[in-house]
């Protein structure tokens, strides 16, 4: 059997990851092993690794990595230590393949090891731009130590390549996010007002902000003016998710915890809602805000408007359901005149996901066996787009 080990740092992560390890874990010719790392470990952000359990997987190795500071120089020694412990794993634990999704920096340090261990890897959601945070430069990267690439659309394919990468093993897949959309069971409005204890009504809003880190203007002081706007319009309900273990994310979970204490009766935040809470949270909300990549990907699936703030998703695709905004108080507000406008609500039935493809989950899975019967080890060659195209 050969053994593949997808490995998760956060609850948004894990939620993206499921149906890729379910699949991997009902194969009879794979061994799933899962490396729990990072914020699902923290009490802080909610000992999400206990969802994981819950949905009936057994963790391989926990790593516990996170300092109890998000300042840079934090977030650097978080990094130091994790990679230290990844040496320690890999040299007990060779897997076949290394599943890893996204750009977080925690990702940076898996890919590093593993490239010394000459393991595999397998990279999720590569060849996109976030041009407002360090995870744009992170995911780029991680493109080059991978071995097989799977985009979530055909333009992000053609980026992966342009960074070198065969055609042969870059693969147009679709977002695993809109498939949990489409596969997931969601929770009727009644159970979900009962279980978060939030009415929810068409002025609810969903918003969910993270740390700019590449900006000359602090999160701190964009985040006062997005809370500014919540304050000015009083209709609005918020359900807040929290940001996760970035530069500055204590800061802004801080802000929403003393914004919620002041408007509680309008007003609610939640370190981690699950990923079947957050997805059928979003089906009655009336707009998601803030900039956050499920803001992009998977929010056009449920026809809603995203206010888009800021330039953290700045280079991405996206669907007409979007509406990107500076974040001033007079942009946001605008953004969000338009969102709630009747034009705009109009529209937004007749509009497409470009992120959504059928059978995401399949044929990752379905290529990374491939590419193990291949067995080519890490070694490629560097694919010349200009040289093969003449």
């Amino acid at each position: 059997m050969k053994k593949i080990c997808v490995v998760t740092a956060t609850r948004a992560e894990y939620g993206l990851l499921k149906p890729v390890m379910s699949r991997i874990k009902d194969d009879e010719g794979l061994e799933l092993q899962i490396l729990v790392i990072g914020a699902h470990l923290s009490p802080e952000f909610g000992l999400t690794y206990k969802e994981i359990e819950k949905d009936g997987f057994e963790i391989d190795q926990k790593i516990e990595m996170l300092l109890s500071s998000d300042t840079s120089t934090g977030i650097v020694k978080s990094m130091g230590v994790e990679l230290i412990s990844l040496a320690e794993y890999f040299e007990g634990h060779r897997p076949d393949m290394l599943v890893v999704l996204g750009d977080r920096y925690e990702m940076l340090m898996v890919a590093s090891a593993a490239l010394i261990f000459a393991i595999p890897i397998a990279h999720i959601h590569g060849g996109e731009i976030t041009e407002g945070a360090f995870d744009d430069a992170i995911r780029h990267a991680i493109t080059k130590m991978s071995q097989i690439h799977f985009a979530s659309t055909e333009e992000y394919r053609h980026r992966i390549i342009q960074l070198g990468e065969n055609p042969r093993n870059v693969f147009y897949t679709g977002a695993l996010g809109v498939e949990n959309i489409v596969n997931e069971e969601l929770l009727d409005r009644t159970s979900l007002e009962s279980d978060i204890d939030f009415f929810i009504d068409e002025n609810t809003i969903m918003v969910t902000y993270h740390p700019v880190t590449l900006e000359n203007i602090p999160s701190k002081v964009q985040f006062e003016k997005l809370l500014a706007v919540i304050e000015k319009n009083e209709k609005l309900r918020v359900i807040f998710t929290k940001a996760n273990s970035d530069t500055d994310g204590r800061i802004i979970n801080y802000m929403i915890d003393k914004f919620v204490e002041s408007h509680k009766e309008r007003c609610i935040a939640f370190t981690s809602l699950g990923r079947l809470r957050y997805l059928s949270a979003l089906q009655f909300c009336g707009a998601v805000v803030g900039n956050s990549s499920s803001g992009i990907i998977e929010a056009p699936s449920f026809h809603i408007p995203t206010i888009n703030i800021g330039n953290r998703q700045q280079g991405r695709i996206y669907a007409d359901t979007v509406i990107n905004c500076g974040y001033e108080m007079e942009s946001i507000q605008m953004a969000l005149d338009e969102a709630f406008s009747t034009e705009f609500q109009n529209q937004l039935k007749m509009v497409n996901n470009p992120y959504e493809k059928i059978g995401t989950s399949k044929l990752i899975v379905e290529k990374i066996k491939e590419m193990l019967i291949k067995d080519n080890g890490v070694k490629k060659h560097f694919y010349d787009v200009q040289f093969k195209e003449e």
